[in-house]
């Protein structure tokens, strides 16, 4: 798994060459990609992108399971507890 993204520094007699591009502690990070890893580099950020994908849809299926409990919850009636101590009735006079 990788972050960033593959982008293209020059064009070569040999064909384009690459870095990776990112986002580390706030600040861009870049690195050269050789040529021979450029595959790999693109299965490792391809990685990354769907672990984001699933990390999302497993927080949206807590957060609806969050919600549908907490509606749930809101709708139950709310009774007081019966007490031990007999009640005191205010004298009428």
């Amino acid at each position: 798994m990788e972050r960033g993204k593959l982008c293209v520094l020059r064009h070569g007699p040999n064909g384009p060459y690459y870095n990776c591009q990112s986002r580390e502690q706030g600040k861009n990070f870049s690195r050269y990609v050789p040529p021979h890893q450029i595959q790999a580099y693109q299965e490792a950020i391809a990685g990354f992108q769907r672990y984001q994908e699933l990390v999302e849809q497993y927080a949206q299926s807590v957060i609806e399971r969050t919600r549908a409990e907490l509606s749930h919850g809101s709708k139950k009636k709310k009774f007081r507890r019966n007490s031990s101590w007999p009640r005191n009735r205010k004298s009428g006079s």
